[in-house]
C-alpha cells in the first residue's frame, strides 16, 4: 500500500490535541472533526450512529454538510444506505470507502447518490467504525467533494492516523460530561464517577484517584499500589501500562494506538477495560498540571461483546456488503419490488443479488432467508 509521508506532523499533532480536548469539553467536537476532515482532505465530517434494531440513527456532531441533507439521510437512508452492509462487516478503525462496498457505476445508480450526494457536490466518503454491538454501530466519516476527488490511499492512511484517537476520545467521553469551566477541577469533578479513575505521572505514580479507583486498588484484584505506583496484577498488562504512561508524558501523538482499550481480567474471571487519556497537551494540560499528572486511567466493567446477526451471517457465508444490505432489506421490507424501491435500484439488480444469496446460504426462498437471520439473532439489546 502506498504510504503518505507528505502530511505535516504538526498538523497531525494539532488534530489529535483537539480531539482529546473534547473529552473535557464536548462543545469542542465540531471544531475537532472539522480539522480532522481538513487533514483527511475532505469537505465535511460527522460522528454518527446507526441502530439496526429500531431502524434509526442519529448524528452527534457534523460539519460541512447542509442540515437538510443530514436530516434526509437519517429519515430515508440510515437503514438501507449503500454503506450499511459494509459497516457490519468492517473491523473497528478500518477506513471504508464507497469503492470497498460497490462499484462506482452501481453507486451512481443509487437513490442516495441522486437525492443526497450529487446535489451537494459530493463524490465519496470514507468511514471508520469506532464501536459496535449486536444492534448498533458508531462511526466517524469524512465526506469528499468533486474538488477533493475520490477516496485514495492517502486519504485512507490519514484516516488510520487519526481514527484511533477519535475512538479513544469517544469511548472516554461517554463516561461523563464535563463543561469547559470544570476542566481546572478535573479530578475533583471525577470523584463522583462510578467508573474507577486514577491520575498518574509518566512513571505510573498515583497522584490522585476517585473513590471507585481507590476501592479498586484496595481490592488488589486487577490493580494495586506498590510504593505509590499503580501496578496491574497481570505482568503483561502492567508492562503495557508502563509503556502507555511513559508515552503519555510526551506529546499526544506519541501515545499512538496504545491504551485505547486495555483488557483486564480479575481473579474471578471478571472482565474490565481500561482507557488512558493523556493530559500533557492541549487544554488538558491545565487539568494535568494541577496534579502533576501525565495521564488519566479510566477502568470500567467490560460489556458483553455480542456481534450482530448480520455480521455473523455476512462473515460465515462470505457475503459482500451489497448482498448483506439486500438481505437486511428483505428481512425488514419484504418482497423484491419493495426492496428495489427501498434501495432505489432496479428490480433486476435485486433479483441478481437474491440469486447470489440463495447460492451462498443454501436458501431457496425469501422466507428461508428471514428464518436464517432470526436463527442468528440475539435476545440481547443495547
Amino acid at each position: 500500500m502506498l504510504r503518505d509521508d507528505n502530511y505535516d506532523p504538526q498538523e497531525l499533532s494539532n488534530v489529535i490535541d483537539d480531539v482529546y480536548d473534547t473529552v473535557l469539553d464536548h462543545s469542542l467536537w465540531i471544531g475537532a472533526i472539522e480539522r480532522a476532515a481538513h487533514f483527511v482532505r475532505g469537505t465535511g465530517a460527522a460522528l454518527y450512529s446507526k441502530n439496526v434494531a429500531n431502524q434509526e440513527g442519529s448524528v452527534q456532531y457534523v460539519t460541512g454538510i447542509d442540515p437538510y441533507f443530514t436530516q434526509l439521510y437519517f429519515d430515508k437512508y440510515v437503514t438501507f444506505g449503500p454503506t450499511t452492509g459494509g459497516q457490519f462487516l468492517a473491523e473497528i478503525e478500518q477506513p471504508v470507502a464507497v469503492a470497498d462496498l460497490m462499484s462506482h457505476p452501481e453507486f451512481l445508480e443509487t437513490r442516495v447518490y441522486r437525492e443526497r450526494v450529487a446535489p451537494q457536490g459530493l463524490v465519496d466518503c470514507v468511514n471508520a467504525v469506532l464501536d459496535k454491538s449486536a444492534t448498533s454501530v458508531a462511526m466517524f466519516g469524512v465526506f469528499r467533494s468533486e474538488r477533493d476527488g475520490m477516496v485514495d490511499d492517502e486519504a485512507r492512511h490519514r484516516m488510520r492516523l487519526i481514527v484511533p484517537h477519535i475512538r479513544r476520545a469517544v469511548l472516554i467521553g461517554r463516561m461523563f460530561d464535563l463543561k469547559a469551566a470544570e476542566a481546572a477541577t478535573f479530578a475533583d469533578t471525577l470523584d463522583g464517577l462510578s467508573v474507577g479513575m486514577c491520575l498518574v505521572d509518566a512513571g505510573g505514580r498515583i497522584v490522585h484517584a476517585n473513590a471507585a479507583g481507590y476501592a479498586m486498588i484496595a481490592v488488589s484484584d486487577i490493580l494495586r499500589s506498590v510504593g505509590g505506583r499503580l501496578v496491574a496484577c497481570d505482568a503483561q498488562v502492567d508492562k503495557t501500562l508502563r509503556e502507555i504512561f511513559a508515552a503519555a508524558g510526551q506529546l499526544d501523538a506519541a501515545l499512538g494506538t496504545m491504551g485505547i482499550a486495555v483488557p483486564l481480567v480479575g481473579k474471578g474471571d471478571e472482565r474490565y477495560v481500561a482507557h488512558v487519556l493523556p493530559l500533557t497537551s492541549g487544554a488538558r494540560r491545565r487539568a494535568g498540571r494541577t496534579y502533576t499528572a501525565a495521564a488519566a486511567l479510566f477502568v470500567r466493567r467490560a460489556a458483553l461483546e455480542v456481534p450482530s446477526a448480520f455480521e455473523v451471517i455476512g462473515k460465515m457465508f462470505k457475503l459482500t456488503p451489497t448482498e448483506l444490505r439486500v438481505l437486511l432489506a428483505i428481512v425488514e421490507v419484504g418482497g423484491v419490488p419493495e426492496v428495489a424501491a427501498a434501495l432505489g435500484v432496479a428490480v433486476t439488480t435485486i433479483k441478481t443479488h437474491l440469486g447470489r444469496l440463495f447460492e451462498k446460504t443454501g436458501a431457496t426462498r425469501q422466507a428461508d432467508l428471514v428464518k436464517l437471520v432470526a436463527g442468528y439473532a440475539t435476545p440481547l439489546t443495547d
